[in-house]
């Protein structure tokens, strides 16, 4: 079946149907990544938006349970150049093209996925919409573009009760995991360290975890404009206010610094991909990073008082961390708990390991 994506700049790429053949609107943004196809769909920080893979052959080794990030996708539309038709892989239950029809994701393949990945580099990520209807009024489409927005997309994608997740081996540290739209393997970086993990909504009051006898707390990724979310800044005050170890990735990195006085940036077309190269200031070291992010951290907004740049972006030289004065807190923007990977910043996670030891023995990071 036919089927085009339509720009709200007017562009219009022709190409085939894959998955459910619905129309979609959604905020069209590309991913770099040459794997982890799986784990894109079902990263909750894709809620709202429509994911163009610059990799030309997608699905070549199929899907499986075990690399899923959340219980669901979240991607509201799948641009690939090329739908591999079926999975070779020894983990491999099933092939991508039937796993879109099966959660309902609208897809198109054959399309110049390097044009359209140049096209929103070049001029921004905008909205689309992918659809199988002829003769769509082109003015009418992009009246309906236009008037699309991103909007409360933490409160859709946080659980709605609060979750066990038990460490594995001995248990060491209790953390309790803020769930903005949390990954699924941020939380078993945390178990393979020996943390009993207990992912909470994203409304729960500050007080409520300060009461709860955790050892330290995570502030999860995410999806959307982090400033939108004020009760959620409001709350992170008063956490940031008290000792207890905090750490933030992705979503989490934003909310902390706007409550603590920073300002966050819309990116032109964002950071989303297996290959973006992160300095770690303290360390002198580049690494390899996974992001997924379309806003940002103004680092002239940091107050040197609160904390300091951590982490740059050798591409842009954004800011991709902090390192706060108060003890026991540093966040990241990039994803330390990757997968398909890179896994070069999982360090991270043992240095909140040892601020949790560090607070439970009276001293400092």
């Amino acid at each position: 079946m036919k089927a085009a994506l339509i720009l709200a700049n007017g562009s219009v790429f022709p190409g085939e149907s894959i998955g459910s053949a619905e129309t979609r609107v959604c905020e069209m943004v590309f991913n770099t990544s040459m794997t982890g196809y799986q784990e894109i769909l079902t990263d909750p920080s894709y809620a709202g938006q429509g994911v163009v893979m610059s990799y030309p052959l997608i699905g070549n080794y199929g899907v499986n349970r075990e690399d899923n990030e959340s219980d669901r996708p979240w991607v509201e539309a799948f641009v690939v150049r090329r739908l591999s038709p079926r999975g070779s892989n020894f983990r491999c239950e099933g092939d991508l093209g039937s796993y879109l029809k099966a959660h309902n994701i609208t897809g198109i393949q054959g399309v110049d996925t390097r044009a359209l990945t140049k096209l929103l580099r070049s001029q921004g990520s905008m909205n689309g919409m992918v659809t199988c209807a002829e003769d769509l009024p082109l003015d009418q489409v992009l009246e309906q573009l236009n008037a699309y927005r991103v909007e409360n997309t933490v409160s859709l994608v946080t659980r709605k009760e609060p979750e066990v997740f038990p460490a594995q081996g001995a248990e060491k540290y209790h953390v309790a995991m803020m769930d903005y739209g949390v990954k699924q393997n941020m939380i078993e970086c945390l178990r393979r360290r020996g943390c009993k993990v207990t992912a909470l909504p994203a409304s729960t009051p500050a007080a409520d975890v300060l009461a709860g006898g955790y050892d330290g707390v995570m502030l999860s990724n995410g999806p959307g404009d982090p400033a939108e979310n004020t009760a959620i800044i409001e709350e992170l005050k008063e956490l940031y206010a008290s000792d207890i170890p905090i750490f933030g990735v992705c979503l989490g990195h934003q909310l902390l610094a706007l409550a603590t006085g920073a300002k966050t940036g819309r990116l032109a077309y964002g950071h989303r991909g297996g290959n973006h190269p992160v300095r770690d200031v303290e360390r002198g070291r580049v690494f390899i990073t996974s992001q997924n992010h379309g806003y940002m951290v103004l680092a002239s907004s940091v107050d040197p008082a609160v904390a300091e740049v951590s982490h740059v972006n050798v591409n842009d030289g954004t800011c991709e961390g902090l390192r706060y004065k108060r003890p026991h807190c540093f966040t990241t923007q990039f994803h330390p708990e990757a997968n398909a990977g890179p896994k070069d910043t999982e360090y991270l996670f043992n240095r909140f390991v040892d601020a949790m030891a560090a607070k439970k023995m009276g001293g400092d990071q």
